[in-house]
């Protein structure tokens, strides 16, 4: 395969590069990029454009090209700090050295380095990040220490010059200022003021970051997994704030996903810096491939904004997004990254831990938020199918999940237990036992769903003292861990008044459920661990949400 602006002659990634490069005696060359990457195609015209980069390239290496969107697993175990990552590597997959961005002067020193090191050792100069040196995780005790851990996080790398978190470059950390709703609401709104400022799009969208401390040189790629995640996060601090405000972005960035990277079926992957155009004339570059994770997210977070709003658009589209997952992406509760028969890839990955998680936590939401009988699908066995899947062929014994199958070309096969995926599965199995069990709390139908999220979170637990807020989102799954969740479940259907005033109840990680069975028509049952609550109106439900204090759950 040959890529647009160069001379390289890119192969796919899979087996058969691999075993050229056995059979050549040479190191691999792999490039991941992003089609939302301005510095990837830079390279592509600057660098690999060259003709005498390309020929050495070509006659002494065998190139791969990796879109890591694609590809996450690749992306995750052979990024070097950003992309472009330029990796070399032996036939078997081990780093020899990598680098970013290079420069044609810096691409010609390291390809002569690499020459060297391979001539001298040959497949030894080749090593496995120690990420994947299949260490057992650091397991501990879930307690109340791990959330007051993360929450004094809060306060000792809160910036109070700039707002948000961090000294350097500034990213929205949406679950971190979901983590802070509840435990330092003063500087979740602050945050979610400075993402509006800085990285809010006035034509739509969240960019992806800020370059600088003061939130200044954003990178103003737009991925849908970022942005449906932040849009999430501003529709729960509209909840808890009841700042109308909060609700600008949250229509913006719905206008921009069905504007600008709506493909038909589902949601495409991004949208390129805005300062560079697609060759047709109609803006920034866009990728339509529609992924999995990226689009149960968007689901998920369109879901949360009817829940506050009503928003009928948000809804339309969240129901198409979830028909088309159901219907093109899940077979028999795996989940294919790319749609297997719509976008040409026959070797698509498929039961990556990211992708079950957010279509686990989307389904469930859809149970919450639509009801039972809304899609073509009983979203709540959808979301079964896949937990059971994900449970069944990614969680290790020690409790940790791993990224995907252990297996495939290269890294793949070495284990990676990512801490945000599994605080992603945890929070969404929590979601799903708290649904399972409604029906018929005394027989704890969703147990197996709620061990399998402790075991998860448990397997990082002895490694407490060395998170920080990036991962807050940890200290809110282990607090819903300690203290039993709100549930409200509800007699009625979906849209009911009864419905609509518990999804409002001013706690994001409540659960709520329409037309619960046993459960009669016009009564709301309000729960919290052993101790539950009657309610008939609007007001009674706000009112026994306030009566279930943690002395009253029994617990």
């Amino acid at each position: 395969m040959t890529a647009g602006r160069t001379h390289v002659e890119w192969r796919e990634w899979g087996p058969a590069p691999f075993e050229e490069a056995r059979s050549a005696d040479r190191p691999v060359l792999l490039s991941l990029t992003a089609t939302w990457c301005d510095d990837c195609h830079a390279m592509d015209a600057e660098t690999y454009g060259e003709p005498r980069i390309a020929a050495n390239v070509n006659d002494g290496f065998v190139p791969v090209r990796v879109d890591v969107d694609r590809r996450p697993r690749v992306r995750e175990r052979y990024n070097m700090g950003g992309f472009p990552s330029t990796v070399f590597c032996t036939p078997d997959g081990r780093v020899i050295t990598g680098a970013g961005y290079l420069g044609p002067d810096g691409m010609r020193q390291v390809l002569d380095s690499v020459r060297e090191a391979w001539a001298d050792r040959g497949g030894d100069a080749g090593t496995i990040p120690r990420a994947l040196a299949g260490d057992p995780t650091p397991a501990g005790p879930i307690d109340e220490r791990i959330e007051a851990h993360l929450a004094g996080q809060l306060d000792e790398q809160w910036d109070a010059r700039f707002g948000g978190w961090g000294e350097d470059a500034k990213f929205p950390l949406p679950r971190t200022i979901e983590f802070a709703l509840k435990r330092a609401p003063g500087k979740a709104r602050e945050a979610l003021r400075a993402v509006a400022e800085a990285l809010y799009d006035d034509g739509g969208g969240f960019f992806r970051y800020a370059g600088n401390p003061d939130w200044t040189d954003p990178h103003t790629e737009k991925r849908l997994a970022d942005n449906a995640a932040v849009v999430r996060t501003f529709a729960n601090g509209y909840l808890y704030t009841g700042e109308e405000s909060l609700l600008d972005p949250v229509v913006g960035t719905r206008e921009f996903l069905v504007d600008r990277l709506w493909n038909g079926r589902a949601f495409g992957g991004s949208v390129a810096p805005r300062e560079t155009d697609d060759a047709d004339g109609a803006g920034p570059r866009r990728d339509l491939t529609a992924y999995a994770g990226g689009n149960a997210a968007a689901a998920e977070a369109l879901l949360t904004a009817v829940a506050y709003t009503d928003d009928e658009v948000a809804r339309d589209y969240a129901t198409r997004v979830l028909e088309t997952l159901a219907g093109a992406f899940i077979t028999d509760g795996v989940v294919s990254h790319v749609a297997p028969d719509g976008d040409g890839d026959a070797d698509a990955p498929e039961g990556l831990l990211e992708d079950h998680a957010r279509v686990i936590a989307a389904f469930a939401a859809a149970r919450q938020v639509l009801g039972p009988d809304a899609l073509a699908v009983d979203p709540l066995a959808v979301a079964r199918a896949v937990a059971d899947e994900a449970i069944e062929t990614l969680q290790e014994p020690g409790g940790a999940f791993r990224d995907g199958p252990a297996s495939g070309v290269g890294l793949l096969a070495e284990p990676l237990r990512p801490l945000d995926g599994g605080i992603e599965a945890a929070d969404a199995l929590l979601d799903l036992a708290a649904l399972v069990d409604v029906g018929d709390p005394a027989a704890d139908h969703g147990r197996g769903y709620a061990d399998a999220a402790h075991d998860a979170i448990a397997a990082f637990a002895g490694a407490t003292s060395r998170m920080g807020v990036q991962v807050a989102g940890y200290g809110s799954v282990a607090s819903r861990l300690v203290r039993p969740d709100l549930v409200v479940a509800v007699g009625d259907g979906a849209g009911s008044d009864l419905h609509r005033a518990a999804l409002r109840v001013a706690d994001h990680e409540a659960v709520v459920v329409p037309a619960a069975s046993g459960v009669p028509a016009g009564v709301a049952s309000v729960r919290r661990g052993t101790a539950d609550r009657d309610a008939t109106t609007p007001d009674e439900v706000i009112d026994a949400v306030a009566s279930l204090t943690d002395r009253d759950t029994g617990e």
